[in-house]
C-alpha cells in the first residue's frame, strides 16, 4: 500500500502537469529556497517512520497474526487514502478498469505475503528479499553490460540470503519464498499502476487500496487470532497505517519537490538496510555478518541499477500516493 517509489523509479522526472488532468488535493512541497539536506533528511525520517511501523506491526502478530494486522493495515489505510484523495470527486480520464483490478489486487497480496514472510524472517532479509521485485523492473527495463554487474551483484546477495544448501540457520525457506512473492507482487504492482494510473490518476491508490481491502480484509479478519475490532487493538491498527502509509508518503512527496531523481532512487535503496536496524534496534532480530554481506550487495545492486539508469529507457511511474506498496 505505501512505499511510493521501488528501485529506480523515476516518477519525480514527470513534470508536475501530468497530475493537473485530475483534480487532486494539493500534495505537500518544500519551499524552493530548502535546503536539499532538509528533503534527504526528510526521506531518512520517512524510511524511519515506515520501518519503524512494520516492527510495531510484527509486535502484533502474537495477538492477532500476520493477516490480521494485514487486515488492519489495508482496512485503515484504504480509509485515510480515501478520505484523503476523495476519488469520488476526481475528474478522470476513465479506461483501463483490468489495470485498476490487478493493480490492487497485487498491493492486497503483496501486504498479505510480506507479512506472512516476517513472521518466520527477520524484517531486514524480508524487505531485502521483497526488494527483489522492482530491482528486476528497473534491470529489465535495460539490456546493456553494465546491466549484467547488477544482475550478478543481486544473485549473490539472494545466494547468500536463501537457504539454498548452505548454512542459513536463521533463514526459514517459506518465510523467504513468501518475501519473494512479495517482490513479485510488487512488480506486478508498478507495471499495472503505470497503465492505472494514466486512467485514474492519484486516485489510483486509494481505489486500488480499496481493491485490496475488500479481498484481503475480510480474509485477513476471519484468520485473525483475535477480534481486530478491539478497542485495544485498533488504535495500534490506526498507528500502523499512519507510520507506514501517510507520514512516508508526505515526507517522500515534499523530499521529491527537492531531489534529482537518482538522488532519490539511490537514497530509497537504502531500505533494506533501514529495515534491519529497525529489526535490531525494536525487535532485538540480529543478522550474521554474511547476511550484512548479503543485504550489501542487494543494495549495491540497487543504486547502480538507479545510477546507471539511462534517461531514455528509464522506467517511469505514475506519480500517484501510496506509490509505495510494501507492507513493511
Amino acid at each position: 500500500m505505501d512505499k511510493n517509489t521501488s528501485t529506480g523509479d523515476s516518477s519525480i522526472d514527470k513534470s508536475s502537469d501530468d497530475i493537473h488532468h485530475f483534480d487532486t488535493p494539493a500534495l505537500p512541497v518544500l519551499p524552493k529556497t530548502a535546503s536539499p539536506l532538509i528533503a534527504v533528511l526528510l526521506l531518512l525520517i520517512a524510511m524511519l517512520s515506515l520501518q519503524g511501523g512494520a516492527s510495531l506491526a510484527k509486535t502484533l502478530f502474537p495477538v492477532v497474526g500476520p493477516q490480521g494486522v494485514t487486515a488492519l493495515r489495508l482496512g485503515i489505510g484504504s480509509l485515510l487514502l480515501l478520505a484523503w484523495f476523495r476519488p469520488w470527486r476526481m475528474k478522470v480520464r476513465g479506461g483501463n478498469l483490468r489495470a485498476l483490478l490487478i493493480y490492487g489486487l497485487a498491493l492486497g497480496s503483496m501486504n498479505y505475503s510480506f507479512y506472512l514472510a516476517i513472521q518466520t524472517v527477520p524484517l531486514g532479509i524480508g524487505v531485502a528479499l521483497e526488494f527483489t521485485g522492482p530491482l528486476a523492473v528497473a534491470m529489465f527495463s535495460s539490456r546493456r553490460p553494465v546491466d549484467f554487474v547488477w544482475v550478478i551483484l543481486a544473485v549473490v546477495g539472494l545466494w547468500f540470503l536463501l537457504p539454498l544448501g548452505h548454512n542459513t540457520d536463521s533463514i526459514d525457506p517459506k518465510g523467504a519464498c513468501l518475501a519473494l512473492f512479495a517482490g513479485a507482487c510488487w512488480a506486478i504492482y508498478i507495471l499495472a499502476g503505470q497503465r492505472a494510473g494514466s486512467s485514474y490518476g492519484p486516485s489510483t491508490a486509494a481505489i486500488g487500496s480499496l481493491i485490496g481491502a475488500l479481498v484481503f480484509f475480510p480474509i485477513g479478519a476471519i484468520q485473525a487470532h483475535a477480534s481486530i475490532f478491539s478497542l485495544s487493538i485498533l488504535p495500534l491498527g490506526l498507528l500502523i497505517a499512519l507510520l507506514t502509509s501517510a507520514v512516508p508518503y508526505s515526507l517522500e512527496m515534499m523530499a521529491m519537490t527537492r531531489l534529482p531523481a537518482k538522488t532519490f532512487g539511490t537514497l530509497m535503496s537504502m531500505e533494506p538496510a533501514m529495515a534491519a536496524m529497525s529489526g535490531i534496534i525494536f525487535l532485538g532480530e540480529y543478522l550474521n555478518g554474511m547476511q550484512w554481506l548479503a543485504l550489501a550487495a542487494i543494495i549495491a545492486a540497487s543504486v547502480g541499477s538507479t545510477l546507471t539508469i539511462q534517461r531514455k529507457i528509464k522506467l517511469e511511474t505514475v506519480k500517484v500516493a501510496g506509490n509505495r506498496p510494501s507492507g513493511k
